[in-house]
């Protein structure tokens, strides 16, 4: 166990939407790091997104991940030999988190020739509120559903 909280450090916004919340999200895209390259990936699907919506790709990817967000999930607690599933609340940083790596694990398993066309894909199938994302959210608060019972067990 740490003595302190490790400290957060602050992302710098990306250069075209000047945003905090696409640098986190490439940040989490990337593998090997090679960030202009997966800078360039992103902003090609949303030029993607664009042309298939024939909206903002920017606004449509913001309301994507509004659509993945989840408000509450469920943990594991021993109690007296059992293990049961609590249903709390998500802390608001976690749910960006959450809704960002479920967005980028559902686009990597689409097909598609690119990572640029599958992310594309997914975030337009999420801003609809389709796709293994939202899927994965509907299926959290299920389970948080069903284990209302527990909720009295907080952690």
């Amino acid at each position: 166990m740490r003595k302190a909280q490790a400290k957060k450090i602050p992302l710098a916004p990306d250069p075209k939407f000047n945003d905090k919340n696409v640098t986190r999200f490439v940040n989490c895209l990337m593998w090997g790091g090679n960030k202009t390259v997966v800078l360039a990936a992103f902003y090609n699907a949303l030029d993607k997104v664009s042309t298939i919506t024939s909206e903002d790709g920017y606004e449509v990817w913001k309301r994507a991940l509004v659509n993945v967000t989840p408000a509450v999930e469920v943990r594991s607690r021993r109690i007296g030999g059992a293990t049961f599933q609590i249903p709390s609340e998500v802390r608001p940083d976690r749910k960006i988190s959450l809704s960002m790596k479920w967005l980028i694990r559902f686009s990597r398993e689409r097909n598609g020739k690119t990572i640029a066309d599958k992310l594309a894909n997914e975030i337009v199938a999420a801003s609809k509120g389709e796709g293994g994302a939202v899927k994965k959210k509907e299926d959290t608060h299920r389970m948080a559903e069903a284990n209302k019972a527990f909720s009295h067990f907080k952690v």
